[in-house]
């Protein structure tokens, strides 16, 4: 096979339909869009709108509560912990806090704090500090021979 012999599956490519370029194309004069009317148009949008009854989105019931002050946490699971701990990027002897995590890039940005959750494995033993951590991880750090530290906790 050459190069020039190359070319795509019967079918594959299809010529794009150029729209109100004449009556010869198919799709002349009005552009398929019929005739008159606010949708025949240009720089017309009217979604969710229903003709001046009531909409969808309005007409049914609003549920639930949204807090204006709750709090969000940036969540850092124990095996990924243990991972930058192997690449080292952590240092499992000193203490680890909010800021060390930020500093190693395994957190963006610590929002109203950070909280460790325990998904994946953690081997080392290490110092956590931060601002609060699920039971279960509580229990996998100790159980890994380090300690764990919550903001609730220390006060």
């Amino acid at each position: 096979m050459k190069l020039h012999e190359l070319h795509d599956n019967e079918g594959a490519n299809r010529k794009k339909k150029r729209i109100g370029r004449g009556p010869g194309s198919g799709k002349g004069k009005t552009g398929g869009r019929g005739i008159k009317g606010q949708k025949s148009r240009s720089g017309v949008a009217i979604n969710g709108y229903e003709g001046g009854q009531m909409p969808l989105y309005q007409r049914l019931p609003k549920r639930g509560f949204n807090k204006p002050n709750r709090k969000s946490y940036a969540v850092v699971n124990l095996g990924l912990i243990e991972k930058f701990i192997a690449a080292k990027k952590l240092d499992a002897k000193a203490e680890i806090n909010e800021d060390t995590l930020v500093a190693s890039g395994l957190v963006r940005r610590k929002l109203d704090g950070v909280r460790i959750l325990a998904k994946g494995e953690l081997k080392s033993k290490v110092n956590l500090a931060v601002t609060g951590a699920s039971k279960a991880a509580v229990e996998a750090v100790t159980k890994a021979g380090g300690t764990l530290t919550t903001a609730a906790s220390s006060e």
